[in-house]
């Protein structure tokens, strides 16, 4: 009988254990042998085929009048031919408004009429993805971006973020901005409001993290505290969310900090958090008094982004496939802006150089 329930207890165990694993996992090689240096993939995310949306038809010639002259208040995209102004408006609506069509932005009886919020803020996510392409090469490379590697479909990008409600409790006082697992710090106890810290603000200004201390005791040049780090590690844990990988993805397993053993990639997340930071603060945010009330988080932000909005788990958006080559509209200068569009910040120099120990990424 003894037997009998030892037996029942391990089966019931292992069902138990099976429940919470999240499915079965690929495990490459990312150095040498011993280090750890290995990333570990869900298999149905690494293997998820990307829905990637063919152009509405074959690509037009530039040639032609330009959309400026032809259309009535064309800001951002009057560089560009008739036909290709008409060609990325059609794909910008199957890939932001497939149901709502045109009139999701425009009012049908004056097209030129910006009395429409999602107008305004269309413009401006234009000139955005201007700027990205053009000047932040550094983190997305030749691929570059398009309103779907976003948005999907979708009017509101499945993830965003906001500022989190301040002074909220729960059953035992105040949590103090931590205790309240959100997809901002990966679910975990650590602070909520750690994204405001890094992905908001001048993408030139330094945004040291630091959670590796250089000395055994506190000093003028090593007074982190333990607190100040948990943000710095909520931010780790949304990064290795957002991209489905593990921390050697960036790092290398020896030492986290030192620039000259880590992997390439780190440079360029490094450049990823700069962008983001220019998109939150240079366009979405200048948005504030245009969004409605629906499109704000608790405090009154307009929803922002994060590595998770073009991401979606994987390390390289849609598998890194290079859609945004079939909109050459897509690549010019952000005509429209008040002034030049920051240029991205130094790179680190080769391999990824210790230079660059001012901020891990």
């Amino acid at each position: 009988m003894k037997r009998t329930i030892a037996i029942a207890a391990l089966a019931s165990a292992a069902l138990t254990l099976s429940g919470c694993e999240l499915g079965p996992k690929q495990s490459v090689q990312n150095g040498h042998r011993g280090t750890g240096m290995d990333q570990v993939t869900l298999k149905k995310v690494a293997m998820a085929k990307d829905d990637v949306p063919a152009p509405p038809y074959d690509p037009p010639s530039n040639d032609g009048p330009r959309a400026g002259a032809a259309y009535q208040n064309v800001q951002v995209l009057g560089d560009v031919s008739e036909e290709q102004f008409t060609y990325t408006m059609a794909a910008i609506t199957a890939w932001v408004s497939p149901e709502q069509g045109c009139n999701y932005c425009h009012n049908p009886e004056n097209m030129a009429s910006d009395e429409k919020y999602t107008k305004v803020a269309a413009r401006k996510m234009l000139q955005m993805t201007r700027n990205i392409n053009s000047n932040w090469n550094k983190h997305v490379a030749s691929t570059g971006v398009t309103c779907w590697t976003c948005h999907r479909g979708n009017a509101i990008p499945a993830n965003y973020w906001a500022l989190p409600e301040a002074g909220k409790n729960g059953i035992i006082g105040n949590r103090h901005g931590q205790n309240n697992p959100v997809a901002a710090s990966a679910y975990s106890s650590l602070p909520e409001a750690s994204l405001a810290l890094y992905l908001t603000g001048d993408p030139k200004t330094d945004r040291s993290i630091r959670v590796v201390s250089d000395t055994l005791h506190p000093t003028k040049a090593n007074e982190l505290s333990i607190k100040e780090t948990e943000p710095q590690y909520a931010l780790m844990n949304h990064l290795s969310q957002s991209l489905g990988v593990n921390c050697t993805f960036c790092h290398n397993a020896q030492a986290f900090k030192p620039w000259n053993i880590s992997t390439p990639k780190r440079a360029t997340a490094w450049y990823g958090l700069r962008m983001v930071r220019d998109i939150n603060g240079q366009y979405i945010s200048s948005l504030k008094d245009v969004f409605p009330a629906h499109r704000k988080g608790p405090m009154g932000d307009p929803f922002k982004v994060n590595c998770a909005t073009c991401h979606q788990g994987k390390n390289k958006p849609m598998g890194g496939y290079k859609m945004a080559k079939d909109y050459p509209a897509l690549w010019g200068p952000p005509m429209a802006m008040p002034a030049a569009a920051p240029a991205a910040p130094a790179a680190p120099a080769a391999p990824i150089a210790a230079a660059v120990s001012t901020a891990t990424h």
